[in-house]
């Protein structure tokens, strides 16, 4: 089972499974196609966060895929220079960890070669592939912030304007830098792991590396060839906790993963389904949760190699019962609540309504694939970075991580900027483990990512609904913390419901104090949460394709 956030890259990872592939083998093809069919915001130079579970040993392992901040870069700069903002541009960029993590993934769990899994998004760049309705809405939304770099606007601007539904696009540069890595891998000598080593020597020492440092050194960014050849994803052990017989697992406190784990804890003693599906009460219940682990979200998580996390206190139960004692049943936090903890009174550098702005804008930044092979291995992969803040390098159809707009230019703050920091990573892959199941999933999003997941996650866990109803169940989701992204916007009390929620239940989330806002019907501001569900007891799989995005599922 194939399930992505596009349906041409459900399709390049069906394919890998159908000649063979295993679970691993597929996700890396669908990721790297993520990047080509969806360019706008997953960048084949981006970030991407990966969870494998391992059928055969039982076990869970994560990759990072995030890159870290230049040696060039200290927190002093971005506040001298800058005024305390991470502009837009060259300046934002960390080192690209998606190839690094695709391969890495690739030489430890796979059984293919990155030129067998790049084969179509190689295909799709360079002989292009139908402009969708999606898309072309958001290069037409953003056109202005592709006319900054001419590079730019000549792949998303052909002719001068955003493309239109039915279009052909073609990124041939692209296209020329995926086929320069599978040629150096097959030009080297030895057997499948040398050749993997010489993809990624393509393009963290060889000719992609000099372009991406070359255009930094002529217009005022920081990246080195250092900073490329000593780069290596972050393997390691997962962070879990058990919810209502089941054992959920993500990624560490470098990215936004373990804030969903939080949640699960805060709620684990209620009993959710007598409150009844997204009814007021329910609503209410969820979101004051949802704000009480973004409260800690703000001020602990952050590189562990920088920060010290407290994740066994943040996750414990002794810890989620005394979160719980603040929620009130009819009585909204007007802002996002204290954090708790050691630093509940004390925290450095927390945003604050007062430095923030009145808008968040939608962050279209991410994609999502997992996939389930016949072994019963899965594959969880969250890929992003977009096209539209940061110049393309030329000649390269590349946009090197603009990540560091998820790092604070604020002395203290648990994610401030530091040479060779990881930001605090929004894009948070997931996976559900249980003696009757192995479910990946993940959605885009931002900060509504942890959020859509949560509502997806209970209404299978909670609600019994099948992978499809689960997804397709309205959301809603709070704006009540900063924003992630610079200018880390701050709306307290926000709360946005989707249409199918209703009026009248609405009006009720207002009397608690909620600062209602209506989304249509399935927005695809609302995230686009994929399922990979495995019944281990009876030997069926079955998934969730979102329609709020082009998402897309394929199985036999």
């Amino acid at each position: 089972m194939v399930v992505a956030g596009h349906y041409l890259a459900a399709q390049a990872g069906f394919k890998v499974l159908e000649a063979g592939g295993n679970a691993i083998d597929a996700g890396v093809a669908a990721g790297l196609t993520l990047g080509v069919v969806q360019s706008e915001f997953v960048n084949i130079a981006g970030v991407a966060p990966i969870i494998v579970y391992l059928a055969e040993t039982d076990e869970v392992v994560t990759l990072s895929g995030l890159g870290t901040w230049p040696e060039a870069a200290s927190l002093e700069m971005f506040i001298d220079q800058h005024g305390g903002s991470i502009p837009q541009g060259l300046l934002r960029t960390i080192v690209p960890a998606a190839p690094d993590a695709w391969i890495t993934a690739l030489q430890r769990y796979g059984t293919m070669a990155f030129g067998e899994v790049a084969g179509e998004a190689i295909r799709l760049a360079r002989d292009g592939f139908i402009m969708y309705p999606l898309m072309a809405e958001i290069i037409e939304m953003l056109a202005e912030d592709y006319r900054q770099w001419p590079s730019n606007a000549e792949i998303y601007l052909p002719n001068g304007k955003p493309p239109e539904v039915g279009d052909r696009f073609i990124q041939t540069d692209l296209a020329g830098t995926l086929q320069y890595m599978a040629d150096e891998e097959a030009a080297a000598a030895g057997g499948r792991n040398d050749g993997l080593e010489a993809a990624r020597g393509a393009f963290y020492r060889g000719d992609i590396a000099r372009a991406i440092v070359d255009f930094h050194e002529h217009n005022g960014g920081l990246m080195t060839m250092a900073d490329m050849a000593e780069f290596r994803s972050v393997v390691e052990a997962p962070v879990k906790r058990a919810f209502k017989g089941i054992d959920v697992y993500t990624c560490g406190p470098w990215c936004q993963g373990p804030v969903l784990l939080q949640m699960l804890a805060v709620l684990d003693s209620v009993d959710l389904k007598a409150l009844g599906h997204n009814t007021a009460a329910y609503i209410h219940m969820l979101t004051e949760a949802m704000k009480l682990s973004f409260a800690d979200r703000e001020c602990y998580y952050g590189d562990p190699k920088f920060v010290d996390v407290p994740l066994e206190m943040l996750l414990s139960d002794a810890y989620a019962a005394k979160r719980r004692k603040l929620i009130k049943d009819t009585s909204a936090w007007p802002e996002m609540p204290p954090p708790g903890g050691p630093l509940s009174k004390t925290a450095p550098g927390l945003s604050g309504p007062s430095d923030a702005g009145g808008t968040i804008s939608p962050q279209l930044d991410t994609s999502y694939v997992c996939v389930i092979d016949g072994s019963g291995n899965a594959f969880s992969a969250t890929p992003s970075d977009v096209s539209c803040d940061t110049p393309v390098i030329p000649g390269t159809g590349l946009c090197p991580s603009s990540r560091g707009s998820q790092s604070w230019a604020v002395p203290g703050h648990a994610s401030a900027i530091a040479a060779g920091k990881r930001p605090r990573l929004t894009p948070n892959p997931a996976l559900v483990l249980s003696a009757d199941v192995v479910m990946p999933f993940g959605t885009p999003g931002g900060d509504v990512q942890s959020q859509a997941m949560l509502q997806a996650l209970l209404n299978l866990h909670v609600f019994d609904m099948d992978p499809q109803e689960a997804v397709e169940a309205p959301r809603f989701a709070s704006y009540s913390f900063p924003d992630s992204f610079e200018p880390h916007g701050y709306l307290p009390g926000r709360l946005n419901l989707e249409a199918g929620i209703g009026r009248e239940t609405g009006e009720t989330l207002s009397g608690f104090g909620h600062d209602v806002e209506w989304w249509p019907e399935r927005t695809w501001r609302a995230g686009g949460v994929c399922i990979a569900l495995a019944d281990r007891q009876r030997g069926v799989l079955t998934s969730g394709a979102d329609p709020r995005r082009p998402c897309y599922a394929l199985g036999w």
